[in-house]
């Protein structure tokens, strides 16, 4: 009993982290409408730049000093947040809201890897590193620190909130926009103070995380997940809730690693062996059991005005369309040298990916982070079925599709009663459950080793990318291999094209509009929801199984989180309602065609591509909520993109009544 009491003290430093990054999270709510994603970004910001001035890489400069500075330097952070990222998205739909805040996410986790590397930094610690005695067993003083910074911070934001006119304003702002403006209040000043104070806290909790973890571009940025947890069980408004909430977790998460090293625990191989992922998979848990008690509902803001979803209009000329875009590819797959050729076949793999993000969010309106995992289960089969039971091609990929069915089936349970960003959030938790205790597993995943994919072969002819044909310069991959790829990204794209046209099309968009109304009219909501799910989950695993037939080898970083948020970036970019949206997104994603090129003649490394992938999603958001490619193709041309402070969108729109009633109220008191 003392080690149980032992381990829950031990993890009351992690919860502290996560309060702090939930708290984070309700302030980017309770200020502006915000779920924040790169909240634990900021806090990871904050960390190396205090790192960057304590250790010489940019200055050496005693303790405190630096700790006032680097939280100055989150109050700028903060005020640059507000303009380019939130004020913006006023008027946007939650989740486009949502979707900004991960491209600011994607830009800070490839600026701080561009700057500072990928590997950890051992920051200085500024808490003390002796140890308390408690039954026997030597407790580092700074779980008790950390704890109790965050619950003096959650009482002083308590105050503030329940007390001052500051607090009231916010509240009052978030029922009703409209009647905070008539009342004198300013939404955008309130939202930019808000958002200070959110980086100020992220800036606090990346100084603490020191002494628990080297800050890595990574760790802190991923914690916004339990974070986002626990900001759910306080509805994403009660501090305390949030608080006492993250500590509790983190006391969880170091009980459940002590009960993880016993021998009757399930293991990874042998005694010693814990399984990986198992915290991952309680945060999912706990999700899911938070959404549940909560309703599932995160609560609504009395915006003045919401957009809704991009359009999804009709394509024009499939048919013609697969038969140019076919004619091209084989061509390119032929002549272009390997590396070109190579870097081509993936961005085909990633259009099919990016067609089950058009399926599930642009047709069904459902956000769905578990896609690029849906896909990994498939590749993982498909490795397991062949090296294990010798079950080939076509079998193998048949039954990997299935499995990523069946798993996308389960993880569209929630969105039968949770939708939207709420949606967002729990497949968010899910695609990084499956990636550390799915893939990571070396029972049913392939563990730090890797599973090997064998080439896909029938009948004894084999058009794997080592396969005997070589295009003109005579390098891998195999011309067949592309072939076969182009082959199979027609035929779904021409299959998502006539689902947009079909009458379960039709059932997908009305119910994207208005669930109500959709009901209303006879459609089965439960029915079409679960469809969309299997219908998007067997193309991404379809998507899965070609890239590990790409890769011949495939590890659980293969199908990592970061690739599934950048899945959803680049949709938006081009178009996440349209098959062109996904062709365009596909030449231009991580890792593509276009990557290459970038690298093969300017020397720009991928983590470039993925800053400047996150600018552009922000600015697209901005501009043209569309996509890129949708208004090229099925409006007027988008213009040149102008940073959001400059742009005139950047205020609250309101209709011209609405602003004379406010005058009138206003010259009237």
């Amino acid at each position: 009993m003392s080690q149980i009491i032992v381990f829950l003290l031990l993890g009351i430093g992690a919860g502290g982290l996560i309060a702090g990054v939930g708290m984070g999270v309700v302030l980017s709510y309770r200020g502006a409408g915000v779920i924040n994603l790169a909240t634990g970004a900021v806090a990871m910001l904050a960390g190396y730049f205090f790192w960057s001035i304590r250790t010489g890489k940019f200055a050496t400069i005693p303790a405190v000093p630096a700790v006032i500075l680097t939280l100055v330097f989150a109050v700028v952070v903060g005020v640059l947040f507000d303009l380019l990222v939130i004020r913006p998205q006023r008027t946007a739909t939650p989740l486009a809201k949502l979707i900004a805040t991960l491209g600011a996410l994607l830009i800070l986790q490839s600026f701080v890897v561009i700057t500072f590397g990928e590997s950890a930094q051992p920051q200085p610690v500024i808490l003390p590193s002796t140890n308390v005695i408690l039954f026997g067993d030597p407790i580092p003083v700074y779980n008790f620190i950390i704890g109790g910074v965050m619950l003096v911070i959650m009482g002083g934001l308590v105050s503030l909130y329940r007390w001052t006119r500051f607090g009231l304003g916010t509240r009052a702002a978030a029922e009703n926009e409209a009647h905070a403006m008539f009342m004198g209040l300013s939404p955008n000043w309130l939202s930019l103070a808000n958002t200070v104070l959110m980086t100020l806290l992220m800036g606090v909790t990346g100084l603490l995380a020191a002494s628990v973890i080297e800050p890595d571009p990574s760790t802190l940025p991923l914690m916004v997940i339990p974070g986002l947890a626990v900001a759910i069980f306080g509805r994403f408004t009660s501090f305390w809730i949030t608080c006492v909430a993250g500590i509790a977790l983190g006391m969880a998460e170091s009980l459940l690693i002590y009960l993880s090293d016993q021998s009757w625990f399930p293991n990874d191989g042998g005694p010693g062996y814990p399984l990986p992922g198992i915290t991952d998979l309680l945060i999912f848990l706990v999700l899911v059991v938070a959404m549940y008690f909560r309703a599932g509902k995160i609560p609504g803001r009395g915006d003045v005005l919401e957009r809704r979803l991009p359009a999804a209009p009709a394509p024009k000329h499939p048919l013609r369309s697969a038969l140019i875009c076919f004619a091209i590819g084989a061509v390119a797959i032929l002549l272009l040298p390997g590396g070109f050729r190579n870097t081509l076949g993936v961005s085909l793999i990633m259009v099919v990916f990016l067609l089950s993000v058009v399926i599930i969010t642009g047709y069904l309106g459902q956000v769905s982070i578990v896609q690029f995992a849906l896909g990994g289960a498939a590749g993982f089969a498909v490795s397991h079925f062949a090296t294990n039971f010798g079950i080939g091609f076509p079998w193998a990929p048949i039954l990997g599709v299935l499995i990523a069915v069946l798993l996308g089936v389960f993880c569209g349970i929630p969105a039968l009663r949770v939708r939207g960003v709420s949606l967002a959030v729990v497949t968010l938790a899910a695609a990084v459950a499956i990636e550390n205790f799915g893939f990571g597993n070396t029972t049913w995943g392939g563990g730090l080793k890797g599973s090997p994919v064998p080439a896909p072969s029938l009948f004894g002819w084999q058009w794997g990318p080592n396969a005997s044909l070589h295009g003109l310069f005579g390098a891998e991959p195999s011309p067949l291999f592309g072939w076969f790829v182009l082959i199979v990204v027609v035929i779904v794209g021409l299959l998502v094209s006539n689902l947009r046209r079909s009458a379960l099309g039709q059932d997908m968009l009305a119910v994207r509009a208005n669930e109500r109304a959709a009901a209303a009219a006879g459609i089965n909501i439960r029915q079409t929801k679960l469809l969309g799910f299997a219908i998007s989950a067997g193309v991404a695993g379809i998507a899965g199984v070609l890239l590990a037939y790409a890769y011949s080898s495939i590890t659980p970083t293969s199908y990592d989180t970061a690739t599934s948020l950048a899945l959803i970036a680049f949709a938006y970019i081009c178009g996440i309602s349209t098959v062109a949206g996904a062709v365009w997104g596909g030449m231009i994603f991580i890792g593509s065609i276009s990557a290459y090129a970038l690298l093969d003649w300017f020397g720009l490394q991928g983590e470039w591509f993925t800053l400047a992938g996150g600018a552009l999603l922000i600015l697209t958001l901005v501009q043209r909520p569309e996509g890129v490619a949708t208004a090229l193709f099925y409006g007027d041309k988008p213009p040149i993109p102008l940073p959001p402070f400059l742009h005139r969108r950047a205020g609250p729109q309101v209709s011209p009544a609405l602003v004379e009633g406010i005058d009138k109220a206003k010259v009237a008191s």
